[in-house]
């Protein structure tokens, strides 16, 4: 994992707007340009200390890629970060005419989502760097995150959730050990009150974007997935996008393994999914902008990708234009029916993020943006099971006798 001298490979943080840079060895949130701080490797050192082929000796797990990683391993506070599945939607692609249609399942990670990764890279450097408290807003997976990791580590923690959101998840961080507190605004809102109270509490925000390393942990998602896809990309990637932290990260990391030789110059097309209820992405894609205004009386059912405005907004559009990907919005009805599509087909059962990127892959398909010819991959961002289902059975009553003719003509339709 190490350098000779027992350090990591990070030589600076930099400002992903102005390039000023910053030393590793302390505390920072965003950068004095209000910007945030991407992490910067030797690579050359780091190219020059493994061979990619000596990853299959490790275990399958986020830290088989150390080398890429901030975290000395004293320091790393881990619930078991396996790699997760690639699953081919056989039976979807079908109906569909063709095509291959993969999800990544994040779902199968701890605490049941993606923010698993950013977040036990956040607290184990919280831990590197002598944090005893920290804050953040949620719209919920990323908090439930948040206080697993920080009640591991031995740091308090403070979340703050929109009054909405879903209330499995508002009391998996509270039985988690984090202060929880419901809101009555949205994650913006929560994250106003987060960096407010800096002084007053001394705590540490940890927002999206608003310190390094929540993006080094997401990025393993595509050091993951090209390892597992043979050192190839696919060519096209639809992601759920909210802060937008995984985006940027699989961005980054495509780029630091092509300078370690690792990877070539092909990148896949990054595709910005949000819904139609909020979408200040699409708006600003769309209007040529390297901003995003905030989008006024944010809804949707998909929670987690219900951000009015992201610090790292610029970042998300560099990275959708830099790969000729685009940015697109779908409804609440065909997130909804997308979720009822895969599981009814494939057996997968989506979260409603997750579903939005296959509500986008037919939507695409549809207009034209891609073709079954491409190889696409869908981010399911967390477990299904973390949300509400329709309640979809039938009844049979047990005192009658069961007329199995008419239970199979029913069920066959």
């Amino acid at each position: 994992m190490d350098t000779p001298d027992g350090s990591t490979f990070v030589t600076h943080l930099e400002c992903s707007m102005t390039g000023q840079h910053y030393p590793a060895d302390r505390l920072h949130n965003l950068s004095d340009a209000g910007k945030p701080l991407l992490v910067r490797y030797d690579l050359p050192a780091i190219a020059a200390a493994v061979d990619r082929d000596e990853l299959a000796t490790r275990e399958p797990d986020l830290w088989r890629y150390r080398e890429f990683l901030p975290v000395r391993p004293e320091n790393i506070v881990s619930l078991g970060e396996t790699m997760t599945p690639l699953i081919e939607l056989d039976n979807t692609s079908k109906r569909l005419g063709g095509g291959t249609i993969i999800a990544k399942d994040e779902g199968r990670l701890p605490t049941g989502s993606f923010k698993a990764r950013g977040l036990v890279m956040a607290v184990s450097m919280a831990k590197q760097l002598g944090v005893t408290s920290i804050a953040m807003p949620t719209n919920g997976n990323a908090g439930a995150a948040l206080a697993a990791y920080g009640s591991r580590a031995g740091i308090e923690t403070f979340v703050f959730c929109p009054a909405d959101t879903p209330e499995i998840n508002v009391r998996e961080i509270a039985l988690q050990g984090a202060h929880t507190y419901r809101v009555n605004g949205l994650i913006d809102t929560c994250g106003r009150i987060v960096g407010e109270g800096k002084e007053a509490t001394g705590w540490f925000d940890v927002s999206t974007l608003k310190e390094p390393y929540r993006i080094e942990g997401k990025k393993t998602m595509g050091l993951e997935l090209v390892e597992q896809l043979g050192w190839e990309v696919p060519d096209v990637i639809f992601y759920p996008t909210g802060g937008g932290t995984g985006l940027i990260g699989m961005w980054k990391a495509f780029a630091e393994l092509e300078a370690v030789g690792w990877l070539g110059q092909q990148r896949p097309r990054m595709v910005a999914v949000q819904a139609e209820g909020c979408a200040p992405m699409v708006r600003a894609y769309e209007a040529g902008a390297e901003h995003a205004d905030r989008w006024e009386d944010a809804h949707t059912v998909a929670a987690g990708i219900r951000v009015p405005a992201a610090v790292g907004d610029f970042l998300i559009l560099r990275a959708v234009r830099e790969s000729g990907g685009f940015a697109i919005a779908v409804s609440d009805a065909s997130i909804d029916q997308a979720r009822t599509e895969v599981a009814a087909d494939d057996g997968l059962l989506l979260c409603p993020e997750g579903a939005a990127t296959f509500a986008a892959y037919k939507q695409s398909l549809a207009d034209g943006r891609i073709s079954t010819d491409d190889r696409a991959v869908l981010f399911n961002c967390g477990s299904g099971l973390k949300y509400p289902m329709p309640d979809q059975a039938d009844t049979v009553d047990a005192n009658e006798p069961v007329d199995y003719a008419a239970l199979l003509a029913a069920a066959r339709g």
